[in-house]
């Protein structure tokens, strides 16, 4: 294998120098930790302590990113990655696009219907044990995934920030190998990149001024009030989507019900 050192490196959004990532690595100790335990200790704390929720932009920064506490699938994945790699964990990071009816329930339907067909995607992938492992599985809290499987069962399903064809068991969890929980809705794959800056300055949402003005100010704060509502257990439904029989009780206060 080439020479990996430059997938080592800090860059303006993998900040891993700042005294909160610096804090947190120290005070949990994972230095001290084998590599494999290592990796799989930032991929718990990215997946579940910081939550499913949708930040003011894609291009901010990893520090930015643990201040807020909650992220999606771009913004969790350049926390994680500068975590990694601050922990000597080569990685990098490969663009998509997703449909955007994987989001359909997590989007209030107004939303739904003035976000694109496409929108920005992202996973990680990390060289460890010889061979380039994929990390995607971190996008959703297990609070809030545990909501929608009690919602919705078993099977496949493409919406509420799910993308799997087995919904009762998600490839979530680290064991070595790679974590999906949105794979079944990619679009296009954009290749990949050393860095999240770089990915960012090539590819960006197409929402334009108006609907970014309005993401930015409006449209995600109503999508992190509806993650806060999915975690806690009330799952709204989507109009011609059946749910199993039974499945759609009111749950509300079983789940974590913080955050985003």
């Amino acid at each position: 294998m080439s020479d990996l050192t430059h997938l080592l490196q800090p860059s303006p959004l993998l900040d891993f120098g700042a005294p909160a990532i610096r804090d947190v690595i120290a005070r949990r100790g994972w230095m001290d930790l084998p590599m494999d335990q290592r990796i799989g200790a930032a991929y718990d704390f990215t997946r579940d302590e910081i939550l499913f929720g949708y930040n003011r932009a894609d291009g901010i920064a990893a520090s930015d990113v643990l201040a807020d506490g909650y992220g999606q699938c771009n913004t969790k994945g350049v926390l994680l990655m500068a975590l990694l790699r601050a922990l000597g964990v080569p990685c990098r990071m490969h663009g998509f696009t997703i449909h955007k009816g994987l989001q359909r329930g997590v989007m209030p339907e107004l939303a739904y219907a003035l976000s694109p067909p496409e929108i920005l995607h992202s996973w990680v992938e990390l060289y460890h044990g010889g061979r380039w492992i994929t990390l995607e599985g971190f996008i959703l809290d297990m609070p809030y995934l545990q909501a929608v499987q009690r919602a919705f069962g078993r099977g496949p399903l493409c919406a509420y920030g799910v993308g799997t064809e087995a919904l009762e068991a998600p490839q979530v969890d680290w064991c070595g190998t790679d974590t999906y929980i949105q794979k079944t809705g990619i679009a296009r794959d954009l290749g990949l990149f050393d860095t999240p800056d770089a990915m960012f300055s090539q590819h960006d949402q197409a929402l334009g001024p108006l609907r970014r003005l309005l993401y930015t100010y409006g449209m995600r704060h109503w999508m992190n009030a509806r993650a806060r509502a999915i975690r806690g257990g009330r799952v709204p439904g989507i109009a011609g989507m059946a749910r199993p029989a039974g499945s759609n009780r009111a749950t509300a206060g079983k789940g974590a019900n913080h955050g985003a």
